[in-house]
This record gives structure tokens, C-alpha cells and sequence, in this order.
């Protein structure tokens, strides 16, 4: 750096990268490119239900009362328009305490965990996954009774997302 007021070159502390570090870096990262694989995740329905497991326990979950909104075919993995919706009346004595999604062949099974209470007043939320492959999508919702109610969705992707690099 130059100081303003003397002309004269100060030292700084901060060690900046050159341009040559620059270069060689991604020419290191450009020859390493082709030794690189690509492939599938490996997950299974086993670890979901593992997931599934960890979140809720060993309680009983019935159908009914969720809404999962995604569309059963998509043509592209790597951004999925996804809604999820609860039947409740969202008062102090009966509210949904959380509401978890989960699928089967993502490198992780945990989509997303939302934790409500009464003064959230909808049972509901819209965002965005990615999904690597065809497979069903759960959506689990906790009720402040302790009860648990789902709703699943086969969807079949055409176009893969959420692949590993080795």
C-alpha cells in the first residue's frame, strides 16, 4: 500500500495471495479434473427410516391431516418446488409443534425440520430441494398432543441432482 501522504510504500500485515499462487492453484485444480469421479449417492429407504427414527421415535404416525405439494414428475433434480401444509387450527390447546421432511436417496435424508407453535397462526411452508433421483418425499407433522400425521409423494425425477465427487 502506498501512503497518501509520504508517496512512499508501507508494509502491510496482511498477506495477499499473487497473482502467480492464483494461477498455479487452479492450474493444480484443472490437472486434478479428470482423476475426479462422479457418482450416485448411496443412500437407501433404510437410512430415511433411520432418519425418520431420530426425529420422531418409535411413536405411531398415521396419514392424513398433511399436505405434500410437489409435483410427481420433474424434469430437473436440482430445484423442486415443494409445499407443505397442516389441518390444524393453530390455537394454544391444539397447534403443530414441527414438521419434518424427509426422502430416501438424497445424500442425506433430512430435508428440513420447521418447529412451529400457536403464534405462527398457518401450519405450513413452501421452499425448494433437490432430489437425486426418483423417490418418494415424506412429511411428518408433530401435533401438541403427541399425535403424528404424514403424507408421501412419489416423484420421478428425469434429470438427477445431488451427486458425490470423489
Amino acid at each position: 500500500m502506498t501512503d497518501i501522504t509520504t508517496g512512499t510504500k508501507a508494509a502491510t500485515t496482511e498477506s495477499q495471495p499473487t497473482r502467480r499462487a492464483v494461477l498455479i492453484g487452479a492450474a493444480g485444480a484443472l490437472g486434478a479434473a479428470p482423476f475426479l469421479k462422479v457418482r450416485r449417492a448411496a443412500a437407501t429407504p433404510a437410512t430415511m427410516q433411520a432418519a425418520i427414527h431420530r426425529a420422531i421415535g418409535e411413536s405411531p404416525v398415521r396419514n392424513g391431516k398433511v399436505t405434500l405439494d410437489i409435483p410427481p414428475l420433474v424434469e430437473n433434480g436440482n430445484t423442486i418446488a415443494m409445499t407443505v401444509a397442516v389441518d390444524s387450527p393453530m390455537t394454544a390447546q391444539d397447534y403443530v409443534k414441527a414438521i419434518h421432511v424427509f426422502n430416501e436417496k438424497n445424500p442425506q435424508p433430512d430435508v428440513i425440520s420447521v418447529h412451529l407453535g400457536p403464534r405462527a397462526g398457518k401450519a405450513g411452508f413452501a421452499t425448494r430441494i433437490r432430489l437425486a433421483d426418483s423417490q418418494t418425499v415424506v412429511a411428518i407433522a408433530e401435533m401438541s398432543d403427541g399425535s403424528l400425521w404424514s403424507d408421501s409423494v412419489e416423484v420421478i425425477v428425469t434429470i438427477a441432482a445431488c451427486l458425490e465427487y470423489n
